[in-house]
């Protein structure tokens, strides 16, 4: 039976709302609702495409059990935009919190580029710097400052970390940067600012990723604690409009700062938090910009496995 015009102005509208705030499942679920399509016809129009995905797989997508991953899953995703007559990068965006790394190397996802798509880039990233997938470095305590330029973009992050080894023989930390639209991560530098050099760096053009090996001069016996702070500069890419942090698991404190120029101030700015990446966020909650320094501010005294962000709006 078609849809009557009132289900159909209810469909459009859920999608519309699904589309601006996630998660994903949802709004691939109320985009394949309001185009009336069989997950069967969906995958039939896929693999016009070109694109093999089962219909069980599609099921998983929309029901929330389980994320694209792999590159022929992005495809079929990017496909799906096209197919679903979405806008383009409108499911890839809200893939964006999705990345998966190493424990404690989980990349800032802040981009409309999806890190799923990101997450093989990242893996060959890493095996090119040897990064086994434990670090070998259990957080105790992380501050992040990021500052804002005139032209609304991420012009750099500095981020100062305390670690405790948790076995013998770590002496390194490899930093994981996801750029906004636009960036140009051949164009970005990290400096080693304290109790660390920097060693080799590796990054992924059309994915705005970089990786940055961070050497300690010391060899981390277990149970030892370290200290050591770096930066990214950045500004290589358009707007920015959130900052989210990735945590594997329980840690110790995190703080995130983000200053903004004063040619630059947003019209407002909020914090979230988000059980996993296909959980809807929760805990928002305004935040007041401060006048002199024109900076916004979360602190967590012991994250949870999850995320944690501000977001801002521009004018």
């Amino acid at each position: 039976m078609p849809y009557a015009p009132q289900h159909a102005d209810v469909a459009t509208a859920e999608l519309d709302s699904a589309l601006r705030g996630g998660p994903f499942h949802v709004a691939l679920r109320a985009a394949i609702a309001a185009r009336g399509l069989p997950l069967q016809r969906v995958q039939h129009h896929l693999s016009r495409h070109g694109v093999k995905v089962g219909v069980t797989s599609l099921s998983y997508w929309q029901q929330g059990a389980r994320r694209p991953q792999r590159p022929e899953s992005m495809r079929a995703v990017r496909a799906l935009e096209e197919i679903l007559e979405l806008p383009e990068e409108s499911l890839i965006r809200l893939l964006a919190d999705s990345g998966e790394g190493p424990a404690g190397l989980r990349p800032a996802a802040r981009s409309y580029r999806s890190l799923v798509e990101a997450s093989g880039v990242l893996d060959q990233l890493l095996a090119e710097l040897d990064c086994p997938p434990d670090g070998g470095l259990h957080a105790l305590g992380h501050h992040e400052r990021l500052r804002i330029g005139a032209r609304r973009e991420l012009a750099e992050r500095e981020s100062h970390h305390i670690v405790r080894a948790h076995r013998d023989g770590v002496d390194r930390f490899v930093a994981v940067h996801h750029g906004d639209r636009g960036a140009e991560p051949e164009r970005m530098r990290v400096h080693a600012l304290e109790n660390c050099r920097t060693g080799r760096v590796r990054w992924h053009r059309d994915t705005g990723v970089l990786a940055a090996e961070l050497l300690f001069d010391t060899r981390l016996r277990a149970g030892d604690t370290f200290l050591f702070r770096y930066g990214v500069e950045d500004g290589t890419a358009d707007a920015s409009h959130e900052y989210v942090r990735g945590f594997d698991s329980p840690g110790g404190q995190y703080a995130l700062q983000v200053c903004f120029d004063a040619a630059a101030l947003p019209v407002r700015c909020h914090r979230f938090a988000q059980h996993s990446a296909a959980a809807p966020r929760s805990g928002c909650q305004d935040l007041v910009l401060s006048g002199r320094h024109r900076s916004v501010h979360l602190v967590e005294p012991r994250v949870r496995a999850g995320f944690l962000g501000i977001g801002w709006d521009w004018e």
